[in-house]
């Protein structure tokens, strides 16, 4: 699929979330390692951490090798947050629904992804999601070996702001079984404070206190200079929803957003889960 057929970004969920957006315009980032693929984080520091050994090893660097194995041994017993926000560029689709449109009952919003990608600056980035497993070739494994070979003091900073940079990369990786997805993730990365200026918000539910980052999707929009009714191209009702086109088109004009009212539509996605 070229640039052309990918202008389209995704985003299934459901109205309450739907309501945040449009009504408050705040688009919520979760934190990725309570989503539901919460080991890829991980997964991916374990495949860097295994490309860079094979490398060495390959190199007749033994004690190195063995060194780097300590060294990410010990970095996997942080837990670094990261935060993301998910779309996919699949529209209308089954899979997408039944995960993340809450079983078909919710709704898909369509964001163009020009805007999103202007949007994203600062500790914000567009990031595409990546299907593999074997590390051999990501540009990571080379910043590692040659910091390495090179010498670099494994305690030091130059080896620490690398393992913030492949936290970073990590938040982008996905085991190669979710490849059906077509993911890109709008990510923060807050992993030096200093570089964040957005506060921090606690949703308590009666299991546990989820942490998010509250997105000021006006602000945005204004620094990219577009409106929101620019930013959303499209509104689809999920297939299992029974929400009315007309009361939800009613809500839409009544909070001032007529052009979206237009863009509301029915998914014909055959996916029907109701019992």
């Amino acid at each position: 699929m070229d640039r052309q057929g990918r202008s389209i970004l995704y985003h299934y969920t459901d109205f309450q979330a739907v309501d945040g957006i449009l009504r408050q315009a705040q688009l919520r980032v979760n934190n990725v390692l309570r989503m539901n693929d919460s080991a890829e984080m991980r997964h991916f520091m374990s495949r860097l951490c295994a490309a860079v050994v094979q490398r060495l090893e390959d190199g007749g660097d033994g004690k190195l090798a063995w060194q780097v194995k300590a060294l990410f041994r010990e970095e996997l017993k942080k837990e670094y947050s990261a935060f993301a926000a998910c779309f996919s560029f699949h529209r209308d689709d089954a899979a997408q629904w039944e995960r993340y449109g809450n079983r078909g009952r919710g709704v898909c919003i369509a964001f163009q992804r020009e805007y999103v990608e202007r949007m994203a600056t600062g500790a914000l980035s567009l990031q595409m999601v990546f299907y593999q497993n074997d590390m051999a070739g990501h540009p990571m494994v080379e910043v590692f070996y040659n910091l390495i070979k090179g010498g670099a003091d494994l305690a030091g900073e130059e080896i620490r702001r690398a393992m913030c940079d492949a936290w970073a990369c990590s938040v982008s990786f996905k085991h190669p079984s979710f490849r059906s997805e077509y993911e890109m993730r709008l990510v923060v990365s807050p992993f030096e404070k200093e570089e964040l200026d957005i506060k921090p918000c606690y949703h308590v539910s009666k299991e546990r206190i989820k942490k998010y980052y509250p997105l000021d999707l006006q602000s945005m929009c204004r620094r990219a200079g577009i409106e929101l009714e620019d930013l959303v191209t499209e509104i689809i009702i999920g297939p299992d929803s029974t929400q009315s086109v007309a009361i939800f088109q009613d809500y839409l004009r009544d909070h001032g957003l007529n052009r979206l009212a237009g863009r509301v539509s029915l998914s014909d996605c055959p996916l029907r889960v109701s019992i």
